[in-house]
């Protein structure tokens, strides 16, 4: 079963409210998508950590109903 972008978008954004989303279907299949996040709460911290935070903020649907994920963050 594949993950909506909506729903990524949603899970996203209610962790992280001030957050500037963008999120595309690489392949159409609702199974490989890319993420451009963008919010405050990344300042002065890694990438690494930024990246940890979206995928926690996905609630363990990575590698899940969420296959693949690639993944751009920013503070503004």
């Amino acid at each position: 079963m594949a993950m909506a972008a909506d729903d990524i978008e949603r899970l996203i954004k209610d962790r992280f409210p001030d957050a500037k989303i963008e999120i595309q279907d690489l392949a159409g299949d609702g199974d490989h998508y890319a993420a451009t996040v963008v919010s405050e709460e990344f300042r002065g911290k890694s990438r690494v950590q930024q990246h940890q935070m979206v995928y926690d903020a996905l609630q363990g649907n990575m590698g899940g109903v969420l296959h693949a994920l690639a993944l751009k963050t920013a503070a503004p």
